[in-house]
């Protein structure tokens, strides 16, 4: 039996997203604004898999924004949780992590982070997994989490 087929406690959850990928982003013109109007932009993403699983890297190039940014996550095995980290080509540092895990073939994560100078709540949301198509999805909350706007929409398209 592969290594990796002998452990179902979470870390295989992001083995859908290994491979190339195009990538349709909606974004939020102005977040926390109210504002109803979205950039559409074209993207591409790499994602690989390390350590058995307990590790992946993903790697998203927006040509259109002439910018590039990787998540990292890592999988906690004792907790059976993922924590998965941000990194912008804007400023090149480790942004706050969310946390979450997968029930029912949705990944739900969440922290804490800044939206400028405001303090926000944060959620990711993975869901529409399919053989050749994911959607992930992001939220803010600026009043500690009575209401939520989501601010970011990629829907990935498998390419290789």
């Amino acid at each position: 039996m592969a290594y990796d087929t002998v452990h179902d406690d979470g870390r295989r959850d992001f083995h859908f997203l290994y491979g190339r990928w195009s990538v349709q982003h909606r974004r939020l013109k102005a977040r926390g604004a109210g504002c109803d109007e979205w950039d559409v932009f074209a993207g591409a993403s790499f994602t690989q898999g390390l350590m058995g699983g307990l590790v992946n890297v993903e790697d998203n190039d927006f040509p259109e924004l002439r910018a590039q940014g990787v998540a990292i996550r890592t999988f906690d095995i004792e907790n059976r949780r993922w924590s998965i980290y941000w990194v912008s080509s804007a400023s090149g540092l480790l942004q706050a992590p969310v946390h979450g895990r997968f029930e029912d073939g949705i990944g739900l994560f969440h922290g804490e982070d800044l939206d400028g100078d405001r303090p926000v709540k944060v959620a990711y949301r993975w869901d529409g997994i399919t053989g050749s198509t994911a959607r992930w999805s992001q939220a803010f909350s600026y009043d500690d989490g009575e209401t939520w706007e989501t601010n970011w929409t990629m829907d990935f398209t498998r390419t290789a």
